[in-house]
């Protein structure tokens, strides 16, 4: 028997749509997380989230299909100053929005989550000073239920 992908065990399209969703409410909340969004949010914002989480958890590849790469997601990310309580906040958010989300309340599961989610934190706030650069070409990682597939 073959284990599902942490994307089939989650539910696939919709729950990673309602994952991103709920994140994305949650940040627009928090007085920290919102501020990046305070000169508008691209309208495409919940649906790239979506699919870029649905990727690294296995599902198709439809952000990276459009031309989108992990260099793209870190170069948005990078150089903004940001402070440690950012990542923080993003990981309690996104923790609490798999619970919005209905997403499956398996204690493996919710730790691939939020392993993922620390080491994605992690990566992202390594490129926060000022004139942080990104390699381009980066691909989408691929997390697994034993972690980051090298």
């Amino acid at each position: 028997m073959t284990r599902p992908t942490i994307y089939e065990f989650a539910g696939g399209v919709p729950a990673f749509r309602a994952l991103a969703a709920a994140h994305h409410e949650r940040c627009l909340a928090d007085p920290v997380l919102e501020h990046p969004f305070s000169h508008g949010v691209n309208p495409e914002h919940v649906q790239n989230l979506a699919d870029y989480w649905a990727e690294v958890f296995g599902g198709p590849p439809a952000y990276s299909g459009r031309g989108g790469d992990h260099s793209a997601v870190l170069t948005m990310h990078s150089g903004t100053d940001a402070e440690d309580e950012l990542g923080v906040r993003f990981l309690s958010c996104f923790l609490a929005a798999a619970d919005d989300a209905g997403l499956p309340d398996d204690v493996e599961f919710r730790a691939a989550l939020k392993s993922y989610m620390e080491w994605a934190v992690a990566e992202v706030m390594s490129y926060a000073p000022h004139n942080s650069t990104v390699e381009s070409g980066q691909k989408i990682p691929q997390w697994t239920w034993d972690g980051l597939r090298p």
